[in-house]
């Protein structure tokens, strides 16, 4: 099916309401669809021969739809060699090729530039790149893109991209911004550009659609979160995915559209710091947590750890969604650290409020994962 296919299966199922931003994002994406099939079959993705078509560059304010229409996208795209990356789990790859490059032989041969055979093997497993929340806001990126995707494009690798900004604004006010502006050209020529002109914050639409904290843990609890799950990735396939903090996998067991779901477990029962959870809360502009149980002084390193994480949260605008045993107040009532528990309860309560949900989550992500 295409994109506007699904999209227009959706709304008949009440799943999503009609959106004319949406449907011309989708239309375009479907125009994109069918130019790949063709010239799939006609050139059979060989060098040198038909330019492919021109990839989609997407932007919009949060809550737009974005990611969803990215995943209707993609998931049919037809074409077999594809990936869909957040951009800078990408970018963290990317440089770490380059590292292993560095260490092999190529160098002595007199191959001094890695970007040529870096580029060549992620076009190996991917002729159709797709990219969420696309940005650039660190130095070795931005230095790095422009030759990097030109060999991609050369190659014949075609992008999707979705980004809350507009290309001419990536990258903005960075160092030597200048040597940067060429790739910015190139992203214009080699990709159609489109604004998603929706006034409508369908995410924060379904964050306010129902309350965000659940107490007392149990079945109830649980169907809550299941449905805050499908109501704000809207269809979208989830996956397990890990992110990478110091050279360290950080897993994620389920993500989908922007959204992680964890269990309190899984996040403050395992030794997770806060590079890591300033990681998740740039990555994802919603994190679903199961069962946070109240906290007794035998549990102090898990509540250091969530108030750890909570303070990531809170500080990049991500969206919480959450069961517990009780109301934040009586999560730590006694023992070590509970003093300073009283701000993560304040914290808590805050972002259950329209004016935090409503705010611009901040997805820039710390510089090595600090």
């Amino acid at each position: 099916m295409t994109p506007v296919e699904i999209l227009k299966n959706r709304i008949a199922s009440g799943a999503l309401t009609e959106d004319a931003g949406q449907m011309a994002a989708a239309e375009a994406l479907t125009n994109l669809h069918q130019q790949l099939a063709k010239w799939r079959i006609r050139d059979g993705w060989v060098r040198h021969k038909t330019p492919p078509p021109k990839g989609l560059y997407l932007w919009g304010g949060v809550g737009r739809g974005k990611s969803m229409l990215m995943d209707m996208f993609f998931r049919n795209a037809p074409v077999a060699a594809k990936r869909r990356v957040h951009f800078h789990e990408f970018m963290q790859e990317t440089h770490a090729r380059i590292g292993v490059w560095r260490k092999r032989d190529e160098r002595k041969k007199g191959q001094n530039d890695p970007i040529p055979p870096v580029a060549k093997d992620i076009a190996k497993t991917a002729r159709l790149l797709c990219f969420d929340e696309f940005q650039v806001t660190d130095i070795a990126d931005a230095m790095l893109l422009g030759r990097l995707f030109e060999q991609l494009f050369e190659i014949g690798v075609v992008v999707v991209a979705t980004s809350n900004r507009v290309p001419d604004d990536l990258y903005k006010d960075g160092i030597n911004r200048q040597l940067f502006l060429p790739f910015i050209g190139e992203l214009k020529t080699r990709l159609d550009v489109m604004e998603i002109s929706s006034g409508a914050d369908h995410r924060l639409a379904q964050l306010t659609a129902a309350p965000v904290y659940y107490s007392p843990n149990g079945p109830e609890s649980d169907a809550a979160l299941d449905a805050a799950w499908h109501r704000l990735t809207q269809g979208a396939e989830p996956k397990a995915c890990t992110i990478t903090v110091h050279g360290r996998a950080v897993p994620v067991p389920s993500e989908a559209a922007g959204v992680a779901r964890f269990t309190f477990e899984e996040l403050c029962a395992r030794p997770l710091g806060a590079a890591d959870y300033l990681a998740l809360a740039a990555k994802f502009h919603t994190l679903l947590i199961e069962g946070v149980p109240r906290l007794s002084p035998d549990k102090r390193n898990e509540a250091k750890r969530f108030v750890t994480l909570i303070d990531a949260l809170y500080e990049a605008k991500t969206k919480l969604i959450m069961s517990a045993a009780t109301d934040p107040e009586g999560l730590y009532p006694a023992g070590d650290g509970a003093f300073e528990f009283e701000r993560t309860a304040s914290r808590l309560m805050e972002m259950r409020s329209e004016i935090y949900l409503a705010a611009a989550h901040d997805d820039v992500m710390p510089e090595n994962g600090e």
